[in-house]
């Protein structure tokens, strides 16, 4: 039975993955590990690798590992959505999203729940002072610098890191801003949802983390999803989404105001 009580104790992180067999295991374990409140919902996209059968064999002895397995790969964005879902209906008061490939290590949830104490989103950022990247080569420097300065630019976000998939969210926002409307993905879908919870008045706070390069398996992203998030970036420039009824003037009550 689903439970609809929300409690702001209960943690999810949602971790899409498609052919993540080699990290999976490992990485869910460290999740876990970090707090007694988190549980972790792996959203798979059928990946040939056997990722879901191995996540589907650890969750029979671990009750806070769950999977949910979809017919094909359908995007990162509608993965956060499954899992924003998920997380909403079984009562989830914080619900993060992170990366199947330690890129994202789960070292930080600790101080990311403790800040979600003075905000309403909080975000594992590269590029506030202490965060960085490692083993990147310069082009790929280059260019993530760049979408974000253009995405921080154009949509007017106070964060430095607009496209980090490294996420915490306080459920009142998830339901607040209405993510499901969105129908971009990947970068996009990230920064689309910086941009409605920027100008639905909630709070966001950035992190320091080191973004680690992947030690296992390859990676599923590609330039031309940096390209195409530039184009989804102006259109929301030109033609804004609908803002949720009560937030078209762009602002709300602030929740938690920076301590």
């Amino acid at each position: 039975m689903v439970d609809m009580d929300s409690n702001d104790d209960r943690v999810l992180v949602i971790l899409p993955t498609y052919n993540e067999a080699e990290n999976v295991l490992a990485l869910t374990e460290q999740v876990l590990a970090q707090a007694e409140s988190i549980e972790v919902l792996v959203v798979d996209d059928n990946s040939p690798d056997g990722t879901a059968d191995l996540v589907l064999s650890a969750s029979q002895k671990e009750p806070r590992l769950r999977l949910l397995k979809r017919p094909g790969k359908l995007g990162l964005g509608t993965a956060y959505l499954a899992g924003f879902r998920h997380g909403l209906d079984h009562g989830f008061g914080r619900i993060f999203t992170m990366d199947c490939d330690f890129s994202h290590n789960p070292r930080y949830l600790p101080t990311m729940l403790e800040a979600m104490d003075r905000y309403d989103v909080v975000v594992g950022s590269r590029y506030v002072p202490g965060g960085g990247v490692e083993n990147w080569p310069w082009p790929r420097r280059l260019l993530s610098r760049f979408a974000n300065f253009y995405a921080r630019t154009l949509l007017r976000l106070d964060i430095r890191d607009c496209t980090a998939g490294f996420r915490g969210y306080r459920r009142e926002v998830l339901e607040a801003v209405d993510p499901f409307v969105i129908r971009s993905s990947g970068y996009s879908f990230l920064e689309e949802m910086a941009w409605r919870v920027t100008r639905c008045g909630f709070t966001m706070g950035e992190i320091p983390i080191i973004f680690e390069q992947r030690k296992a398996g390859s990676s599923k992203i590609e330039s031309s999803e940096i390209y195409l998030a530039a184009l989804y970036v102006l259109a929301t420039v030109i033609r804004p989404p609908q803002l949720p009824p009560g937030f078209e003037g762009g602002s709300a009550p602030t929740k938690r105001p920076p301590a």
